[in-house]
């Protein structure tokens, strides 16, 4: 029993003094903070002064500017001179003349005798004509076959020429005779210079100019152009 109060008085002892640990704590702090609302509040460091601001015044003094209206300065008059209006200088459109045609071209030739040297032969106009390069040389009358031996039309060349020949078909002189189309040729023909166009041929070409047919003979080449053609009019 005596050891049963004694560890029980140790045991309120214990706890009594704990419990005053506590409490003491609790009061002295308590205690202080009394104390502490009860003095004026006192602060250690000295009284701050507010320092000054570095910025600027939002509302800063009323600047003064110049007026607007300037004092009017004298205007010097305009020294530039009045645009005048210059007549058009765009040359009017130069038409190049037309370059002149040949004497063959003006002629009325068939185009296949403008090129090359050509006898060109127009059975509308009854016309002979000796080209070379596009130029006339000269021209005669000539006439041409009949109905039932009409003379060929076309583009031929001279396959042969004989001067004094004589017709194996009809045994007539055939003089300075330029073949261009089997039997038919470019010739003299006396009956032409007697008789004119009351008569005609037998399919050749007849010139009754006995001069300028043996001219052409002495011009012309084994395989110079024969145009036999019927122009426009």
């Amino acid at each position: 029993m005596k050891k049963t109060r004694i560890s029980l008085a140790v045991t309120v002892t214990a706890i009594l003094a704990l419990s005053a640990c506590n409490s003491g704590s609790s009061s002295d702090s308590t205690a202080k903070a009394g104390a502490q609302s009860s003095l004026p509040a006192t602060s250690s460091s000295a009284p701050v002064t507010p320092a000054p601001e570095t910025t600027a015044p939002t509302s800063a003094a009323p600047t003064t500017s110049a007026p607007t209206s300037a004092t009017p300065t004298s205007a010097k008059p305009s020294t530039s001179k009045p645009a005048t209006s210059k007549p058009p200088t765009s040359k009017p459109p130069t038409t190049k003349p037309a370059s002149p045609k040949p004497p063959a071209a003006q002629a009325g030739l068939d185009e296949r005798c403008l090129t090359g040297r050509a006898i060109c032969i127009d059975k509308r106009t009854d016309r002979l004509t000796w080209v070379i390069d596009g130029k006339a040389q000269y021209s005669t009358a000539v006439r041409f076959g009949s109905a039932e031996t009409p003379t060929r039309e076309g583009a031929f060349s001279i396959n042969f020429k004989s001067r004094d020949h004589v017709s194996t078909l009809y045994h007539t002189p055939m003089p300075f005779a330029m073949f261009f189309s089997g039997g038919q040729a470019v010739h003299y023909s006396a009956d032409f210079a007697a008789h004119g166009y009351n008569g005609a041929s037998h399919g050749c070409v007849n010139v009754r100019d006995k001069g300028l047919v043996q001219q052409l003979f002495n011009e012309t080449r084994v395989g110079d152009k024969v145009i036999v053609y019927r122009s426009a009019k």
